[in-house]
């Protein structure tokens, strides 16, 4: 299984930089391996008015059941997205991501 190497900081740059569309290899894999990992409390965005706001949620373990909201909103999808990479990077790396 790929680990991540929480030293790699131009790939979450990169994606700050460019949430959305093509990417390097090295970023694809990262985000391939990001939204692909199973653990319970998995963060998601859950649009919660249609492509004006974004909810952080959780989901179960097994991802079979309505993922639960959080208090969490955002009116940028781009923001979410940030939020949400932060989010994966701890959780697979056990690190901050030093980076706003």
């Amino acid at each position: 299984m790929y680990q991540i190497d929480p030293s790699r900081l131009e790939l979450a740059r990169e994606f700050k930089k460019k949430p959305f569309g093509e990417h390097s290899p090295d970023l694809q894999y990262l985000l391939h391996r990001m939204r692909s990992y199973d653990a319970s409390g998995h963060h998601v965005l859950v649009m919660t008015r249609p492509h004006a706001q974004w909810t952080l949620a959780r989901m179960q373990a097994g991802g079979r059941q309505a993922p639960t909201l959080t208090n969490t909103t955002f009116t940028s999808l781009e923001e979410a997205e940030w939020h949400v990479f932060k989010l994966r990077w701890k959780d697979l790396t056990g690190q901050d991501l030093p980076i706003d």
